[in-house]
């Protein structure tokens, strides 16, 4: 592997980078002590992929109304306004919590309204990239932007196990605000470049029901775009049902609540993230970028999808989180970088609102039916006797977390689908020359 360690012109990019690293870890920290809380009032997956659900839905329903309006406004202004919304939410959520009266319902309202500032602050952030890197870099940025996820997987996790039982959720809260701050402090400082706008593109010469249809006008007309974004809605389906929505559940079931368990498989997830997105960062990413997004999700999907379906230790969750996020990096960074670089600067709010709109649409469905699924379909069938024990239990073994380890060897399989159904389409291979 050659090593490129020319980082010319990201100084900028780097420091909104770090100070992303401090938000994300502090939001990570808030999502395990919710995450912790929520199951041991309920005890279901259902509570869980509930929280998921609300966490997606608002920014479905509000991202082309987003796109238009951030092509039209100041993006360095968004973020901060989206930065610091957020903060009133976790300040609520604190005083709820302080004052002895939060609930599962006031967790569902947080995620959505969260949901919905994420529906702005996304494609501002996205498109903003675009201007901050030179084009060659943008592979770069993107794993850049994966270590700093993940990296926040690793320690979120960790410092979560041992905070929730030390200072508890409200101190755990109280780290996130100030991190929040942080990021919001250094956008303070840092401008942020407008884009050169065509004349035709313009947004304000056009009314505002015209901007938000134009995302999806644009992507209509690439099919190629058209087919990685279907691809990719997907993923995000697949990712939702299990990941997202039972695995959290699986491991307290299949570990007797051990939270340590969960913990510590989310925190190596987090590690194979930052190990993938160092990679990237270093060399760059393939060259060929649908090679490298088709490739790598569908080794992500083989491997990792079918440990977690057959795995009941410890041990074994650990390779199956390593070996599913070392490549999860390469997926998005490629991903990202060609609709940052094949989609015109002045009009990518619009565009990428229109995008994220689809690929994230999947998910609501996926968390409102995943608990559900787990808890009344799967579960029941793989217990001892049960009416699909029989067929798969020798694979994925019975009783607690069986059903759901079940579902993640379904979505093994369809994984790997999709990305043989990419590499067939010609309009997704040639994507890079036809755009």
């Amino acid at each position: 592997m050659k090593v490129n360690f020319k980082f010319k012109g990201m100084k900028k990019f780097s420091c909104i980078w770090a100070s992303q690293f401090l938000s994300v870890f502090g939001s990570g920290l808030t999502r395990f002590g919710v995450i912790i809380w929520a199951y041991q009032q309920t005890g279901s997956a259902t509570s869980l992929s509930l929280l998921s659900f609300f966490a997606t839905l608002p920014y479905v329903l509000i991202s082309p109304l987003a796109g238009a309006l951030v092509d039209r406004w100041d993006r360095r202004r968004v973020l901060i306004f989206s930065d610091l919304a957020a903060g009133a939410v976790t300040l609520g959520l604190l005083l709820l919590f302080l004052g002895g009266h939060l609930q599962i319902w006031h967790l569902y309202l947080s995620e959505a309204l969260l949901s919905l500032f994420g529906a702005f602050q996304d494609p501002a952030f996205e498109s903003s990239v675009t201007l901050l890197v030179p084009t060659d870099q943008l592979t770069r940025a993107n794993g850049m932007l994966s270590v700093a996820t993940n990296g926040s997987r690793i320690f979120a996790p960790v410092m979560g196990g041992l905070l929730v039982n030390w200072i508890g959720l409200g101190g755990i809260m109280g780290i996130d605000l100030a991190t929040c701050l942080a990021a919001t402090l250094v956008l303070a400082f840092l401008s942020i470049p407008r884009p050169v706008t065509a004349q035709s593109n313009t947004p304000d010469n056009r009314q505002l029901w015209q901007n938000m249809a134009f995302g999806f006008r644009y992507i209509h007309q690439h099919s190629g775009l058209q087919g990685i974004l279907l691809i990719f809605c997907g993923v995000n389906l697949f990712a939702a049902l299990t990941y997202f929505g039972v695995m959290p559940a699986m491991i307290l079931a299949r570990s007797g609540g051990n939270e340590l368990a969960l913990s510590t498989v989310q925190a190596v997830l987090g590690a194979g993230g930052v190990v993938g997105g160092v990679l990237i960062s270093l060399h760059g990413g393939p060259k060929n970028r649908v090679n490298g997004f088709l490739f790598t999700n569908g080794i992500s999907f083989l491997m990792g999808d079918f440990l977690f379906a057959v795995s009941r230790s410890i041990p074994v969750w650990v390779l199956a989180a390593l070996v599913s996020s070392l490549f999860i990096p390469y997926i998005v960074s490629c991903y990202q970088a060609l609709w940052q670089s094949l989609v015109p600067a002045d009009v990518q709010g619009r565009v990428f609102a229109a995008k994220n709109m689809v690929q994230v649409g999947s998910m609501p469905l996926a968390y409102l039916v995943a608990g559900p699924l787990a808890d009344n379909v799967f579960e029941p069938a793989m217990q001892p006797g049960g009416s699909l024990a029989g067929i798969f239990g020798p694979l994925v073994g019975s009783g607690p977390g069986a059903g759901m380890g079940l579902m993640f060897l379904g979505t093994c399989v369809m994984g790997v689908t999709i990305s043989i159904i990419g590499y067939l389409s010609p309009s997704i291979r040639n994507l890079e020359k036809s755009v």
